[in-house]
């Protein structure tokens, strides 16, 4: 769901696997990428302001160069899923700017956010004129989508709690940072965001971090999140 981790930083085993983790700017040759960034402005997002909304008409795709962000998707219902969390290097709205169709998700700020937005037409001008950046692109989107099918699959077969301590590990993995206390998940994210993420209540999720916390495997403030046993995260993803 998110980007680079290291063992060193967070002690947890890093996924291999997991290529979607590397954005696309990352990706691109140095020529490519300054010759993209370019061809945009730069655009300042306070802490929690939404810098794309679903459904709406889209005119531009935007290249995050710092801070972090949640996509969400809202049903029918009401019910906000959370689908991504996307950071420096990582582009917002490509599937907008190649389709001409309405943003698909949510894109909220959840720290100070710096983009390049570039217009669309300008986009695809770069991408005619760039074969390996489009091949780059493609690449980047297969590469979310078998992300998001590994991640149905697994959690198919899984209960509430163990996605739960799958999504915790997930996170320590990309967005920890090793403290005196324990890994500490440095995106803030709601306990609401957190269900989103696993297709549960945020009443769920509120029981499972207070068994959590009994246990002593995490500690929590005020959208804080402190991993204090990885070890027995991962013998509850296991089925303990």
């Amino acid at each position: 769901m998110t980007h680079s981790g290291s063992t060193a930083r967070t002690g947890i085993p890093e996924d291999s696997g997991l290529d979607d983790r590397v954005p696309f700017l990352a990706r691109l040759e140095r020529e490519e990428r300054s010759a993209l960034l370019a061809l945009g402005r730069v655009l300042d997002f306070t802490p929690r302001a939404s810098i794309i909304h679903q459904y709406e008409p889209s005119s531009h795709i935007l290249l995050i160069l710092h801070g972090w962000t949640k996509v969400t998707a809202s049903a029918a219902n009401g019910y906000e899923a959370l689908l991504a969390l996307r950071g420096p290097g990582d582009i917002i709205g490509e599937s907008s700017a190649l389709t001409g169709r309405p943003r698909s998700a949510t894109v909220t700020a959840l720290e100070r956010v710096e983009a390049v937005a570039v217009e669309h037409e300008r986009f695809r001008l770069f991408l005619e004129h760039s074969p390996e950046a489009s091949l780059t692109l493609l690449t980047l989107t297969s590469d979310r989508m078998r992300a998001a099918d590994r991640r149905r699959l697994d959690f198919a077969s899984l209960t509430v709690r163990e996605r739960f301590a799958v999504l915790l590990l997930d996170l320590a993995r990309s967005h920890g940072r090793r403290t005196d206390k324990g890994i500490e998940l440095a995106v803030p994210l709601s306990k609401q965001e957190l269900a989103g993420s696993i297709g549960a209540s945020r009443e769920m999720v509120q029981r499972l971090l207070k068994e959590l916390r009994e246990r002593q495997v995490v500690m929590t403030g005020r959208k804080a999140l402190v991993i204090l046993r990885p070890d027995i995260l991962r013998k509850v993803a296991r089925s303990d």
